[in-house]
């Protein structure tokens, strides 16, 4: 009975899908975890699997009724069913289904994306998961969440989509879909400030927006080469788009482009498609077949694990940086370390549109590197223990470095260069030689001699020794206190609905949270770059010198404007902005 629900309920999406206006998406209610068990039969977890390889058993079924011979003595009838096999065969070329998934591939691509023994609760989250803008006016521009699973895919699509909306609004009535390339040369990011007004968004703008990010993210995947879009049709009794038999099957089909106009005509016409419950998966297909299996399988430091992760379902960092930077590699650092033996762990190569900055980073549990860091436009992918977020700028000044900053990003790349520890923020004597030839800095012989002391010179302790040393020796000290200073708004936007206290409707039994996603404007400064203890010690003046009024000076520039307020989204900012004071209004952003 479970397995005919489920054909039922996806024969269903699929007919809704070809719907001018799909209906509003709902919050998913928790599943009852007595009902539904934690693992699944082999035949249940195999569910999924055979919608992937029904195309094997479609192509079958059109090979025999093809080699079947005419009959001289038809009857009406039969001459009646040949014509309708013949005209559903050509309303299938119209619409140009696609090619099928070879049986290798689907085994294959099951079997990367959620290995062996997978839960019915994780296959249920990541076949129920649209790709849809929010109904709320205040966050129309965000697609909404509803299950837990494939936040990353969504999160993804989300900033490439606020790209798109936010620094070319112009280029949303054009048909062809532009490289990268062609969009950067177009603009200077430092001279532009997006509109505030994100309800002025038309419904036409946004999905033309949804389209051009698909197609970039996929020609990415594709090396810009090629773009591979997956989709699903319903079989039966093999004709395709028939609906209403117990003995239907869905058929993934894939297409491959080499145009990038060609695929945003194909993209728009199947938007219908993705804005279905299989809609995320189905781009998440599109991405790994953009890319190759066989290459995400080398992108990967262990390709023995699946991409989804258990216990809970959540989209891999390799799924993240894959539709970032178009190869599924597990690190967040730049470039590669080498483990000696000719081992190597795999990060970022090159330089990405959108970022990526992550709380566990503020843990010290892993390192991002420049280039997800310092993206070409402001807008950053979060990632916290459990959950994908989204944080932006209208502002493409403040990817802007001043002198300090411009300093700061030359000695940390060399530094970062020669650390061999995973993110550690150490390196060896030797390798710390090399970096101070590479950034030209000269240090007193005393300042050398105990940085050298225990045989491996931490990060921290450097940049201290930086801030101290004179600009002439290559050092950063700053005398009037004001090198640094950074004040400006962020934007940052949840995805899955939540309780908004704020936006609360009056009802005749009082008033009642809203549930939405949730939008939150950040006001972040970023004092000058003292240690955190310099930043105390001049924030507090003595009472000795509160006549003085250098002294009150000083302390009006090193006291940030406002109280800081704590929120692990705070946190996250702070990696990318070290010591930025964040404030905001009402509930504190959720990055979970």
């Amino acid at each position: 009975m479970a397995d005919q629900q489920e054909e039922e309920d996806l024969r269903m999406a699929l007919r809704m899908s070809m719907q001018n206006s799909p209906p509003e998406p709902k919050r998913s209610k928790p599943r009852d975890t007595a009902i539904l068990p934690a693992t699944t039969t082999p035949e249940e977890s195999r569910q999924l699997q055979r919608e992937l390889m029904a195309a094997a058993a479609e192509k079958r079924m059109l090979a025999a009724a093809k080699s079947a011979p005419p009959s001289s003595s038809q009857s009406k009838n039969e001459r009646s069913g040949d014509f309708e096999m013949k005209e559903a065969e050509k309303k299938a070329k119209e619409v140009n289904l696609g090619n099928e998934l070879s049986d290798k591939e689907a085994h294959q691509l099951f079997a990367m994306v959620f290995g062996t023994g997978v839960s019915k609760d994780i296959l249920a989250q990541w076949s129920n998961q649209g790709i849809r803008f929010s109904p709320d006016p205040e966050t129309s521009m965000g697609l909404v969440q509803h299950e837990g699973g494939p936040c990353g895919v969504l999160a993804t699509i989300q900033a490439f989509v606020l790209k798109h909306l936010l620094f070319f609004p112009d280029e949303l009535g054009k048909v062809v879909a532009n490289m990268p390339q062609n969009l950067n040369s177009r603009r200077s990011k430092s001279q532009y400030v997006a509109s505030n007004n994100f309800s002025a968004f038309t419904e036409d703008a946004k999905a033309r927006a949804l389209v051009k990010s698909m197609s970039e993210m996929l020609f990415l995947c594709g090396n810009n080469k090629r773009a591979v879009i997956a989709t699903l049709s319903v079989i039966s009794n093999g004709i395709e788009g028939s609906e209403g038999s117990s003995k239907d099957v869905k058929v993934l089909r894939v297409d491959r482009y080499t145009s990038p106009t060609s695929a945003f005509k194909r993209l728009e016409a199947m938007i219908p498609i993705f804005q279905s419950r299989m809609g995320a998966l189905l781009f998440l297909i599109s991405a790994l077949l953009s890319r190759g299996l066989d290459c995400v399988q080398a992108d990967r430091d262990d390709p023995s694990q699946p991409l989804v992760t258990a216990p809970f379902g959540h989209a891999s960092q390799e799924i993240v940086n894959l539709l970032l930077c178009g190869q599924a590699v597990p690190n967040v650092f730049d470039g590669r370390m080498d483990l000696g033996g000719g081992m190597f762990l795999k990060g970022i190569s090159t330089s990405v549109e959108v970022g990526f900055l992550t709380l566990l980073e503020s843990l010290n549990f892993c390192k991002v590197g420049q280039n997800l860091k310092c993206p070409r436009w402001p807008i950053w992918v979060v990632g916290s223990e459990s959950h994908y977020t989204v944080l932006f700028a209208l502002d493409t000044a403040v990817q802007d470095e001043n002198e300090l900053e411009e300093r700061e990003s030359q000695i940390r790349k060399a530094f970062d260069a020669q650390d061999q520890s995973g993110g550690g923020g150490f390196i060896s004597v030797e390798a710390f030689h090399q970096v101070l030839r590479e950034t030209s800095i000269r240090l007193p012989s005393e300042k050398l001699d105990s940085l050298c002391n225990s045989g491996f010179i931490v990060w921290s302790e450097f940049w201290q020794v930086i801030l101290d040393l004179d600009k002439n020796l290559g050092g950063l000290k700053d005398s009037t206190g004001q090198m640094g200073r950074k004040i400006f708004d962020l934007y940052h936007f949840n995805g899955i609905a939540k309780s908004d206290l704020n936006g609360s409707q009056a009802t005749a039994e009082g008033e009642t949270p809203v549930q939405r996603p949730r939008l939150t404007k950040l006001r972040v400064s970023v004092p000058p770059r003292w240690t955190p203890e310099e930043f105390m010690a001049d924030a507090a003046v003595a009472p000795g010198n509160a006549g003085s009024e250098s002294s009150q000076k000083d302390a009006e520039v090193a006291k940030p404007e406002q109280p800081h307020q704590h929120a692990p989204l705070a946190e996250c900012i702070r990696t990318r902005w070290p010591r930025a004071v964040c404030n905001w209004i009402g509930d504190p952003p959720s990055i979970v």
